[in-house]
């Protein structure tokens, strides 16, 4: 990928899954990734196996300004000024939505929505200043096509959706590109925690590779790629899009 070397990116929730290989794709071409994510030891382990001449991890509750601004600074300190944010993280939790509460909605809002909110409102801003940077923010294909058990969650989705493209609007004249990559169903920690809560989960992924024309779930190095393309210059060219990854499960 052109123009990655030496780029200064920050990803939340790169301490498994998705967000994990993607810091890694990032690190081999040879950006410098900060990673942010709740889970510490988890991030930092990333970190080890990247090289900590190339990685940093930062334990951040990306809904907490206070805490995103203070490792955005310890992060360019070191690095240099962000040049790429990967919004990674997320959460939810199968119930059908009569099923849920306020409390449930709080945090699935709180991670999913808030969250990237901040992220944009502290990281982005400077991209914005300085009239350079590139975001990806990691939705979901139950943003663009609903998905049982998961009501809120594919609300925030889909919130992150029509956000990403306003603000690609609103930032093409301060040279900022964002897109949007919309995973299919994916064989994560949080996958195993959201089949787990549900009726007959055990037997959900089956059906679903069943379903998948390409049979088979998503697994976390199928989209580093994509996350890294839109990262790097030979994406330049492209903002406010919406790609889906699912393996045909679901197509535009």
């Amino acid at each position: 990928m052109r123009g990655l070397e030496g780029k200064a990116i920050i990803l939340t929730g790169g301490a498994s899954g998705i967000g994990r290989d993607a810091a890694i794709r990032l690190a081999e071409e040879g950006a410098k990734v900060g990673i942010f994510d709740l889970n510490e030891a988890g991030a930092q382990e990333v970190v080890d196996s990247i090289g900590a001449d190339r990685a940093a991890a930062y334990r951040v509750d990306i809904s907490d300004r206070e805490q995103v601004a203070a490792a955005m600074a310890a992060f360019e300190s070191h690095f240099g000024p962000t040049q790429g944010l990967a919004n990674v993280a997320g959460w939810d939790s199968a119930r059908l939505f009569m099923d849920t509460d306020p409390a449930v909605w709080d945090k699935v809002i709180r991670i999913n929505l808030y969250g990237p909110l901040v992220m944009h409102h502290v990281v982005v801003r400077g991209m914005a200043e300085r009239g350079f940077g590139r975001v990806v923010n990691i939705s979901s294909d139950a943003g663009r096509v609903g998905s049982s058990g998961e009501s809120v969650y594919a609300a925030c989705k889909g919130g992150i959706i029509a956000f990403t493209k306003t603000l690609a609007r609103e930032l093409a004249r301060n040279g900022v590109t964002l897109n949007i990559l919309c995973p299919g169903p994916t064989d994560t920690p949080l996958f195993s925690d959201f089949t787990k809560d549900m009726p007959g989960g055990d037997r959900l992924a089956e059906g679903l590779a069943k379903a998948i024309p390409l049979r088979r779930l998503g697994r976390p190095d199928d989209y580093a790629g994509m996350i890294a393309f839109l990262l790097s210059d030979d994406a330049a060219f492209i903002t406010g899009q919406t790609i889906s990854i699912s393996g045909g499960l679901t197509m535009a």
